[in-house]
């Protein structure tokens, strides 16, 4: 996969079948979390995880990537409260979950962008997709420069114990930590917060 692309960019770049498996590798997980966690039924997790992907691939060449961060994210986040609402009125009954009325309600505070729920959602979408970037660029780079950039950027050990505990300057420890970010926030472009 060539690096210079965001994971946004390459969907277009590559054959629908690979963008679409792309797509369902990065996003299955995160969506059916979400919707198991918020009382869905099990039967169902699986067909609304299907429409939504479905919704976004489809849709994906007319998505404007705008000038303000978070805007996929949001776009995704609104395309799954609608396939919701839509597969529930479909199978003309309410949502299984306790108190069924509070499902409803949790849909609603999902396209609130101001909502608590969607401040949720936000959070645990960028962590989610940050680890999955980071599984993704990580054979991009050596084992030290990878190690250099994980004690350092991600566990918080300080320049001088990086550099002392790997043998290399601590220059070569902000380096790595530059080269790997600088990977991150291109592949990530569209997909995160800045």
């Amino acid at each position: 996969m060539d690096t210079s692309a965001s994971f946004l960019n390459s969907l277009q770049l590559v054959s629908d079948d690979e963008a679409w498996n792309r797509l369902v590798g990065l996003y299955s997980p995160l969506i059916r979390g979400w919707l198991r966690r918020f009382g869905a039924a099990a039967d169902d997790v699986d067909d609304v995880t299907q429409e939504v992907l479905t919704v976004v691939f489809l849709r994906l060449p007319e998505f404007e990537r705008q000038p303000r961060a978070g805007a996929f994210r949001s776009w995704l986040r609104t395309i799954a409260a609608n396939c919701l609402r839509d597969h529930w009125r479909k199978a003309n009954r309410r949502a299984p979950a306790v108190g069924g009325s509070e499902f409803v309600q949790m849909i609603d505070q999902l396209e609130d962008p101001h909502s608590g729920v969607s401040q949720l959602w936000n959070r645990e979408h960028d962590q989610y997709v940050i680890q999955y970037l980071l599984e993704e660029v990580r054979s991009n780079f050596t084992p030290q420069t990878w190690r250099a950039f994980e004690r350092f950027a991600l566990e918080g050990k300080s320049a001088d114990e990086v550099s002392q505990e790997l043998g290399i300057s601590v220059n070569a420890v902000f380096i790595a930590k530059s080269r790997v970010m600088s990977c991150l926030r291109k592949q990530g472009a569209g997909l995160l917060d800045e």
